[in-house]
């Protein structure tokens, strides 16, 4: 397989990984507020925001993954 590949492949997974720790920290946290205040599970913006900017974070990791590859094992 060729380096690039399989760089940009681990650095896919890397960044689900990322995002979806991300989310579920936040779920988490948003589901202890709404516990304490008695209140519906909601994300607030400050969370919403947050995930978003991780999310954008996460589109440059699979071609810089897969740039290193290349870079390391060509």
């Amino acid at each position: 397989m060729h380096p690039a590949l399989e760089g940009l492949m681990i650095g896919a997974i890397v960044a689900a990984v990322l995002l979806g720790a991300e989310y579920w920290l936040q779920r988490k946290e948003a589901i202890d507020r709404a516990k304490r205040l008695k209140r519906a599970v909601a994300l607030d913006s400050d969370q919403r925001r947050r995930i978003s900017t991780m999310a954008r974070f996460c589109l440059f990791i699979p071609p810089a993954f897969a740039a290193a590859w290349w870079l390391i094992y060509r």
